[in-house]
């Protein structure tokens, strides 16, 4: 429940502390009091559009904080968890206006978005007045408050499930039959291609390492050439080794006759030819460590070929070829062994949606009978608010054909004014003070169900008077004994029925001469002065006052009954 309201400079409002008690609290005052600013601050607390006009003429910025007073298991508390938002027991919201437009908005002094401020808002306080555009309006609210009011939350949320694994599971199936059918148009071309990849055995970083010895034989295949080339003059066929051995054998047979004109040739070409030896065996060492292979070269160079080759058909890099074959070996498994998947994919299909049709159908039948129940009261709420011969209608329309998350039902308050008349839409079809007293009707008999913990009338009594006006503040009263209940009304006859009760009035502030809106707790003496003027007028009567203690003895004893 609301505890406490704070205004700093807003309009007429200089500074304003109010605490607020459980029940039915009433806030009264002439026109033009300042009542509907209390109500526009307040509004601005719980994320309504700020506006630079609402700051107190003369200074730079205003701002109003409200305290709520929440159960621990409060939905509000799960927000602010999920918000990441300090929660130590009592909620406070506050907001900064600023005469440039700007705002700023805190919750428990923590800053937040002002959707944030109005997502809580919407959770903690409703306001209803004769133009409201916020409380009703929605028909998915109507579902919302049908299923609270007939016990059927809980069964709203299972079909939402069912409908959830439902959609899912047909999501499912259809992606698995777009797949088989996309495998099947070009079934012959993958078999064909997979036939290929497998044949070709490609591997991840295959092409890197082939490249790379490629380049190395190539490297060693321009050494080697020059290698067997001087191989080839050394210890080939044109080699001057077999020459220079003869020469040597002939010169050696003659070395006896002139031993000293012959031995150092001799000497010589022997050295020659160990020289020539070393050279063909180094030659011979170094061509087999130059490891070249034209073969082999050969070889790699047709396994690169190939392996680009079925990279450019498949647009990718050789490396994704294994990938390619995976993707096709995939696609074939989709078409060989696809509809049995998808034949089970879609019995699961049809089996969660059976179970859906199923709850969904049930919670139809049930908002059915939760209906009549919901019109019958409030109908019976009717006749003491002036509107006995209006009908209150909760339309439900089915549509099986293809259900959504909240069921089969789509359902809207209407409303009949008068025999006779077309039914139609509450909101289009009953006048402003009419539209106040079918949602009192509806807010009386709903009570805690799916309403916030604290409800905001704003002259919901405008144009009614005598037995009406006690009319609704007898429902007031009664509403507020299950939440909280904050009313702005110009009629004593509810003003007598509060529990608590404020007084606003403007005030001259003599020294700025200026003008200020005060608001003030009334104890009893000066509540059966307020409601006296409230029934007289400007010149307070002996017979008002002992009208007002009347009024007030009446709410007493049906408060406090024998």
């Amino acid at each position: 429940m609301l505890a406490a309201l704070s205004i700093r400079d807003i309009v007429l409002i200089e500074r304003l502390d109010l605490n607020f008690q459980p029940g039915l609290t009433v806030l009264t005052g002439e026109t033009g009091a300042g009542k509907s600013i209390l109500l526009d601050a307040f509004t601005l607390a719980l994320g309504g559009r700020g506006d630079g006009s609402l700051v107190r003429q003369g200074v730079p910025q205003g701002q109003v904080t409200a305290e709520f007073d929440l159960p621990p298991d409060h939905p509000v508390r799960a927000v602010l968890a999920e918000a990441g938002i300090d929660d130590d027991g009592a909620l406070v919201l506050r907001r900064v206006q600023h005469a440039d437009g700007r705002t700023r908005a805190f919750v428990n002094d923590q800053s937040v978005s002002a959707q944030m401020l109005r997502q809580l808002g919407r959770r903690l306080v409703e306001i209803h007045g004769q133009h409201d555009d916020r409380a009703l309006i929605d028909p998915a609210s109507h579902r919302v408050l049908l299923d609270a009011f007939g016990g059927l939350t809980s069964l709203a949320e299972e079909v939402s499930g069912l409908w959830r694994h439902w959609r899912a599971a047909r999501r499912e199936a259809e992606k698995e039959k777009a797949r088989l059918d996309e495998a099947a148009k070009e079934a012959d071309f993958i078999r064909h291609s997979l036939d290929e990849l497998t044949v070709l055995a490609a591997e991840i970083g295959e092409e890197e390492r082939l490249a790379t010895r490629r380049s190395e034989m190539m490297r060693f295949e321009k050494i080697a050439t020059d290698l067997s080339d001087a191989q080839d003059a050394v210890g080939g066929p044109n080699s001057p080794i077999p020459a220079l051995a003869a020469a040597v054998r002939r010169l050696e047979r003659r070395a006896g006759e002139v031993e000293s004109l012959v031995r150092p040739a001799v000497e010589a070409i022997d050295a020659a030819l160990n020289a020539l030896e070393m050279a063909r065996s180094h030659l011979e060492s170094a061509l087999r460590e130059a490891d070249f292979d034209p073969h082999e070269l050969e070889r790699i160079e047709e396994r690169l070929f190939a392996l680009r080759a079925a990279a450019r058909k498949f647009s990718c890099i050789a490396d994704d070829l294994p990938a390619v074959a995976a993707r096709f070996a995939d696609q074939l498994d989709a078409l060989d062994h696809g509809a049995q998947r998808l034949d089970a994919l879609e019995k699961t299909a049809t089996q969660a949606e059976a179970a859906y049709r199923a709850s969904a159908r049930e919670l139809s039948a049930r908002r059915r009978v939760a209906a009549t129940a919901l019109d019958a009261a409030v109908n019976a709420e009717l006749p003491p608010l002036k509107l006995e011969r209006a009908r209150f209608i909760t339309e439900c329309q089915a549509d099986e054909v293809d259900g959504q998350a909240d069921g089969y039902d789509r359902i809207e308050f209407w409303v009949q004014t008068n025999p006779g008349t077309r039914p139609g839409p509450m909101m289009k079809v009953a006048s402003g003070g009419e539209l106040a007293r079918f949602l009192l009707a509806l807010k009386v008999v709903l009570a805690d169900k799916g309403s916030a913990p604290t409800l905001v009338f704003d002259e919901i009594d405008t144009g009614v008077g005598g037995a009406v006006a006690d009319a609704i503040g007898a429902r007031l009263a009664r509403l507020g004994g299950r939440v909280q209940v904050v009313a702005v009304t110009h009629a004593p006859q509810v003003a007598a029925r509060a529990g608590n009760h404020f007084r606003i009035a403007k005030e001259m502030v003599a020294e700025h001469d200026r003008v200020a809106t005060r608001v003030a707790p009334l104890a009893p003496d000066h509540r059966r002065e307020e409601i006296a003027r409230m029934l007289s007028g400007a010149e307070v009567t002996a017979e008002a006052r002992a009208a007002a203690d009347r009024l007030l003895s009446t709410a007493e004893s049906a408060r406090n009954p024998a």
